[in-house]
């Protein structure tokens, strides 16, 4: 997806991985997608997606949360959260745990919450 920082697009690539089809499915969304808006919150951000009307949907509304990163500067890391709504992504929300976010993220590493994603696969299992 064009336009994303190099965290943001790291952070879906990583939400996106594995071999469920709803993941799939999804990361062929993020082939027709483009970002629409991009709003820093002073603790995080918002970037609004779009994606074309032709790609292929999932069912319902849904997130998907256990990617945490550890960035130079934040005590406790970031969060992130993407969103999707009536089957299609909507929005990536990146957040601290209540510290400023920083100027410019040069430097990440990513991680799961929950090493085997059982949590994660396990909401996808009821969409599929």
């Amino acid at each position: 997806m064009r336009d994303l920082t190099k965290l943001e697009q790291a952070v879906i690539d990583k939400l996106l991985e594995g071999d469920h089809a709803v993941l799939t499915t999804l990361r062929e969304q993020v082939g027709r997608a483009r970002l629409t808006k991009r709003e820093n919150t002073g603790v995080g951000f918002y970037c609004d997606i779009e994606v074309a009307s032709e790609a292929p949907a999932v069912g319902g509304d849904f997130h998907l949360g256990d990617v945490q990163a550890e960035i130079p500067g934040l005590a406790h890391g970031a969060g992130f959260v993407l969103f999707v709504r009536g089957g299609r992504i909507k929005m990536l929300e990146g957040y601290t745990y209540d510290e400023p976010w920083p100027d410019r993220v040069r430097q990440f590493s990513l991680r799961y919450s929950d090493h085997s994603r059982k949590a994660e696969l396990a909401k996808l299992g009821e969409l599929a």
